[in-house]
């Protein structure tokens, strides 16, 4: 993404930070059941989703982002759940192409990738990243459990950047003591591939994953571990408030990133807004609740009206939940990440 001028309408909130990236959830499904995501039960329930009338409909969500591109935004990427799951999706990527200057990618757990990448980056897809927590398969079918192998998400890997879906940017989520003896395997695998490594500091998003501070593996120590077999130097970033410290190998071997959300909060940085697949607008990944664009745009409001409202919501967004995290904030309620897309 540039760091282009911003539109002089655009609005920024109390923190001075402006309106940019817009992440859009398509579906809350998945066909995964990650643990510490999408588990099969919820506080003793079964997972529950969406009915279809309440999902926004392709024409909802690029008429959303062709009103909110005078404010800023200028990055999509479609989420989920898992975004490759609802049906025609190439047709919402198609339509969103044709807006016009948003750099748009999607982010996959890559099972379904294989058989869509040419498709996906026919119909104006630039960039995808697959998120993959280990290449253990024993490991990956107890962390999806739905027993798919690890390698279903590595061919999808291929046939992303055989269609020119690069770089593939590859995201690990480090959980100690379950998938934090991965990270040497992972960083090895993915030298020399062109494919981007980003390590990911496990975050105590929604209330189901069960977080605990000793869980989480520091960037510090990631970085310690990669840097002692191959030695790492820092990189600048693409753009002001990229989330991911980037770092190059200095033996020409590519780079990496860490996401340091816990021990090196972004929050100042931020210029995320996320949708969530029934239509509410989300100014934290930590938040508690969301207001719904998807009422507002089926009351018959005008273009300059969902603007309107999206502008008072934007500018009076004060989050700075990874600045203000401690055990007590951990338990607060919060939107489930299956939903609003990480």
């Amino acid at each position: 993404m540039s760091g282009n001028p911003l539109p002089p309408s655009t609005p920024v909130d109390q923190l001075q930070r402006p309106l940019r990236d817009l992440r859009v959830s398509v579906t809350d499904r998945c066909n995964f059941r990650c643990i510490y995501c999408m588990p099969r039960e919820i506080f003793g329930r079964r997972y529950t989703f969406l009915e279809h009338k309440d999902i926004l409909t392709f024409e909802e969500i690029a008429r959303l982002v062709r009103v909110l591109q005078p404010l800023g935004v200028q990055k999509v990427r479609l989420t989920g759940g898992e975004p490759l799951v609802r049906k025609h999706l190439e047709r919402l990527i198609g339509m969103l192409a044709s807006l016009g200057g948003l750099d748009l990618t999607l982010t996959t757990n890559g099972a379904l990738l294989a058989s869509q990448a040419k498709m996906l980056r026919d119909a104006g897809l630039q960039r995808v990243t697959v998120s993959l927590d280990t290449l253990d398969d024993a490991v990956f079918r107890q962390m999806n459990d739905v027993d798919v192998p690890v390698q279903s998400a590595l061919d999808g890997i291929d046939a992303a950047a055989a269609a020119g879906l690069n770089p593939v940017k590859v995201n690990m989520v480090v959980k100690r003591e379950l998938n934090d003896a991965s990270v040497l395997p992972m960083a090895r695998h993915f030298r020399n591939s062109g494919h981007i490594l980003r390590f990911i500091e496990f975050m105590d998003v929604g209330q189901t994953n069960g977080w605990r501070m000793d869980d989480v593996v520091p960037a510090s120590e990631i970085l310690a571990m990669v840097h002692a077999a191959h030695p790492l130097e820092p990189m600048e970033p693409n753009y002001p408030g990229e989330v991911a410290r980037r770092w190059r190998y200095r033996d020409g071997a590519g780079e990496i990133g860490v996401i340091a959300s816990v021990t090196q909060p972004f929050c100042r940085g931020c210029t995320r807004a996320r949708l969530s697949a029934d239509g509410s607008l989300y100014t934290c990944l930590f938040a508690g609740g969301g207001h719904s664009l998807r009422d507002v745009l089926r009351s018959g409001a005008s273009d300059e009206e969902i603007a309107s409202t999206v502008r008072a919501l934007w500018g009076g967004r004060g989050d700075r939940y990874s600045e203000i995290r401690s055990s007590e904030t951990a338990n607060l309620p919060k939107v489930e990440m299956s939903f609003i897309g990480g």
